[in-house]
């Protein structure tokens, strides 16, 4: 039995599509998100929850014409995740198909749907998520983080990240050759790369020891100097990160 989630912008359209998924026995339970940010926000709780949990989600037919993020953004973002919940497009659009399948979606479904052409999405999506539980989970590399790029996804050394940026419920991991933007919590990468040198200097940055070139004091304000970039350090922060620096020195 599918646990299933809908998202669509349109009401009457995410009501229907709702309704159908319902109807199909091979669904245990659908809910639906009226954009693809309220979508991002239930499918994190289903992650946490685990693919046992309350509140987990094994499928996600998605619209992609949304306001904001868009359905193919959301589906990129769905890709840095370890364990993500498959991925139905349905659209009115015939031309995002490629870059649809691009990103591994089961099935792309116009509309206006029908319940026919419905019913073999959910059996795709049945037979790949059976397949998916026969085949042994591995644990993420811990020595790399998955990043989007251009539809790609690609795996950035956690040892080149110079700096990271809190974006609200997202992060910017800066490296020498440019930045990338990862939906996980400052806190959680601070929790999960304290071993790896990475210290909080401020409620918006983590910074590896080992990049930092240079540690300024002027009147009274404490900064680092990461590669060019000058990063101001908080006074909470400023006698731990003095302590840490005079340690590895």
């Amino acid at each position: 039995m599918l646990r299933a989630l809908a998202v669509d912008d349109e009401r009457p359209s995410l009501e229907e599509l709702v309704y159908l998924l319902n109807a199909d026995p091979r669904i245990g339970s659908a809910e639906g998100a009226g954009d693809a940010t309220e979508a991002l926000r239930r499918i994190t709780r289903a992650l946490e929850s685990g693919p046992d949990g309350p509140e987990a989600i094994d499928v996600v037919f998605l619209d992609i014409n949304m306001p904001g993020l868009d359905g193919l953004d959301l589906a990129r973002l769905l890709t840095g995740f370890a364990q993500p919940p498959l991925v139905v497009f349905v659209t009115a659009h015939e031309d995002f198909a490629v870059q649809a399948f691009d990103l591994k979606a089961v099935d792309y479904v116009l509309k206006p749907v029908r319940k026919e052409r419905l019913a073999e999405a959910v059996r795709r999506a049945a037979e790949r998520r059976g397949t998916a539980a026969r085949i042994p989970v591995h644990e993420p590399d811990p020595d790399h983080i998955p990043v989007e790029l251009g539809g790609v996804t690609r795996f950035v050394a956690v040892d080149d990240i110079t700096h990271v940026e809190a974006q609200g419920d997202y992060a910017r991991l800066h490296t020498a050759k440019g930045s990338h933007l990862v939906r996980i919590p400052l806190s959680a990468l601070e929790d999960r790369w304290r071993s790896r040198g990475f210290v909080r200097i401020h409620r918006r940055h983590l910074v590896a020891l080992r990049h930092i070139g240079e540690l300024r004091l002027d009147a009274g304000t404490v900064c680092v100097l990461v590669g060019a970039e000058e990063l101001q350090v908080s006074r909470r922060h400023a006698r731990e990160l003095r302590d840490l620096l005079m340690r590895r020195a």
